[in-house]
């Protein structure tokens, strides 16, 4: 390392900056995160998957592949993504990132978010997914990481499409008027659990 190098890294260590890869993930041993894997071909679709980290039980569950979406659906919601993220990730003095062909490594947290969106535009008309994706933007982190639990608990794998959660995802954020519903929901469901606490901060370990 030259000495430029190592006196930049001594001083980002003293300015106590957390070193990440991608969209917020901790440069460290095998953390729990999410994967966006890009292929090459305008048409090969998206693929979303989880990958558990040190937290797996067995190396069977240590990845989860939760959804393929369709380039034109990738398309019409990966630069409102890209934005909101790092905005977050500015806002915790974290280095920010693009989607690049290849694997793109995502924060668990973030990750959760961009499932909840993937899998409501998964199989959504095409002229529905703005308005999916301003609804998903309207709501607050929190109430995305609730969404992600109650769809993951049943309905979270990549073949889970078109039933339960999933398909009710689908109608929330797509449709206008149900969208109107989905807030008040999720929070009355926050406050029955206990969940209008304080939550988890973006990035805290687990």
């Amino acid at each position: 390392m030259s000495a430029a190098r190592a006196s930049r890294s001594t001083k980002a260590q003293h300015q106590g900056v957390t070193r990440t890869l991608g969209f917020g993930v901790p440069a460290t041993s095998d953390p729990h995160h999410f994967k966006v894997i890009i292929p090459k071909a305008n048409t090969g679709r998206v693929q979303i998957s989880e990958y558990l980290g040190l937290q797996t039980q067995s190396a069977e569950l240590a990845v989860i592949d939760r959804v393929l979406l369709e380039r034109p659906r990738w398309t019409a919601i990966r630069a409102e993504v890209q934005r909101a993220f790092n905005a977050r990730l500015k806002a915790h003095n974290l280095k920010t990132s693009a989607w690049k062909v290849g694997e793109n490594p995502v924060d668990r947290l973030l990750g959760k978010e961009l499932c909840v969106l993937a899998w409501a535009v998964e199989g959504m008309d095409m002229d529905k997914i703005p308005v999916a994706v301003r609804n998903w933007l309207a709501l607050r982190p929190e109430e995305r990481w609730w969404l992600f639990g109650m769809t993951a608990m049943s309905t979270g794998g990549v073949k889970d499409g078109n039933k339960g959660w999933r398909l009710a995802l689908r109608h929330a954020l797509g449709d206008v008027a149900q969208s109107e519903l989905l807030q008040p929901q999720a929070r009355k469901q926050f406050s029955r659990q206990g969940l209008d606490l304080p939550m988890p901060d973006l990035f805290d370990s687990e």
